[in-house]
């Protein structure tokens, strides 16, 4: 067992040779971390700024350890991150324990930061995005961008991508029927449409299925993509639907093909299968892929879901991608809450489900040579997030599960699990 250090005595009564003797810092991740989210940031930080960390899978909640450079110390004492600090043999012994063969546990190196883009209009929508939350809130750098960059070829300039609350299908999110007389929405569709005109589309959806493609292909070069709420299913059936008009004549001007559900290549898709789509303009779903809301049927405080144990030395990936201090995380809605169990191709690995309700909260694929991660739901910590709702405060919520999630996914990219020898 370590001896716990707090920060502020730590400053205040050892002198500089002492600190300089402690040679690194255990940044844990279990129940005893102050700031989980801002943890993920020191460390993000840390590598990107040159120096090298360390993920101890499965150890106190996936816990860090760093050598002290950097100031890592003090950035960390400044974001109430608890830390460790351990001494070289002692870090070496950690290491040792973690790396045993008796235990579930393991350790890989954090060696470089992904780059990260996150896909978003300039333009404010009556919504908020948990993952521009979590990585603003974590201190985390990010660009934004949107069609015309990702047309142009601009995505390979990063490794990690988001794609959130957005209609790849070119239906405005199916919002037509509540909202198609609200000041945004009118202002959204004028906008999509002259960005489709300059770009030489023949309409949004059709536009949008390009971008699909093109991010598609990006993450077969080696690309990370994250994506969240309807930004997963919408995605998947843009991709199934390529050729096919899916959208109906108040989205783009022309009825949609009578023969769409027939035409559809589910062999295109990341991550679903067998799914209807769903033509009525005037029904707030895309397709079958997403459950049915259950608002009356399921107490909140009942409505969570599990995340799987994976071996942390042989399935490194889908270990790092569940790290957290709890083994059941909070539902929450959004306009994809979950995917129906059924529709999720065998090839995919579900990384965290709702027992008993046959519902796939959290998934995980290779595509070539890169990586996709859906994640449904809208935010972690508004469990039923409305349009026009106001962002959550992640300073009410620093240990958040949910949002661990989130920051798992811009870490794993950094890894270098080393080979084992057979």
């Amino acid at each position: 067992m370590f001896k716990r250090v707090y920060i502020v005595a730590f400053f205040l009564i050892m002198p500089f040779a002492a600190i300089q003797a402690q040679q690194h810092v255990l940044i844990s991740m279990d129940g005893s971390q102050t700031n989980h989210l801002k943890a993920y940031g020191v460390v993000f930080n840390h590598i990107t700024d040159g120096y090298n960390a360390q993920w101890l899978l499965n150890y106190r909640g996936g816990s860090f350890l760093a050598q002290v450079e950097n100031d890592i110390i003090r950035k960390s004492r400044l974001r109430n991150v608890s830390i460790e600090t351990l001494s070289t043999s002692e870090a070496r012994r950690l290491i040792a324990e973690v790396e045993s063969n008796s235990s579930n546990t393991s350790v890989v190196n954090l060696e470089k930061a992904p780059k990260i883009a996150v896909y978003t209009p300039d333009q404010a929508l009556p919504w908020d995005d948990a993952v521009t939350l979590a990585l603003s809130y974590a201190e985390v750098k990010y660009d934004k961008i949107w069609d015309v960059e990702v047309l142009e070829g601009k995505l390979d300039e990063y490794d990690w991508l988001h794609l959130h609350h957005e209609d790849f299908t070119g239906q405005y999110g199916k919002f037509w029927a509540s909202y198609r007389n609200m000041p945004w929405y009118i202002a959204q569709v004028k906008q999509m449409e002259a960005m489709a005109e300059e770009l030489g589309y023949p309409s949004v959806s059709e536009q949008k299925k390009a971008v699909a493609r093109t991010i598609k292909e990006y993450v077969g070069r080696g690309g990370f993509l994250f994506a969240m709420c309807s930004g997963t299913d919408t995605f998947d059936i843009a991709l199934a639907a390529e050729g096919v008009d899916i959208a109906p004549e108040q989205f783009d001007g022309d009825p949609a093909d009578p023969n769409a559900q027939e035409k559809l290549d589910y062999n295109k898709t990341f991550a679903f299968e067998d799914f209807s789509i769903k033509l009525n303009p005037a029904e707030y779903e895309h397709a079958d892929i997403d459950v049915p809301e259950s608002l009356n049927q399921v107490d909140q405080s009942l409505d969570f879901f599990t995340l799987f144990e994976f071996s942390a030395k042989w399935d490194p990936v889908p270990t790092m991608l569940t790290q957290n201090h709890v083994s059941s995380v909070r539902g929450f809605y959004g306009q994809t809450t979950a995917f129906q169990k059924d529709k999720v191709k065998s090839s995919v690995v579900i990384l965290g489900e709702s027992p008993g309700r046959e519902q796939v909260k959290y998934l995980h694929g290779n595509y070539g040579n890169g990586t996709f991660t859906y994640y449904a739901g809208h935010d972690p910590e508004d469990y039923t997030h409305r349009v026009n709702d106001p962002p959550t405060d992640l300073e009410l919520h620093p240990g958040s599960p949910g949002y661990r999630l989130i920051l798992n996914n811009i870490l794993f990219p950094a890894a270098k699990k080393e080979k084992k020898k057979t």
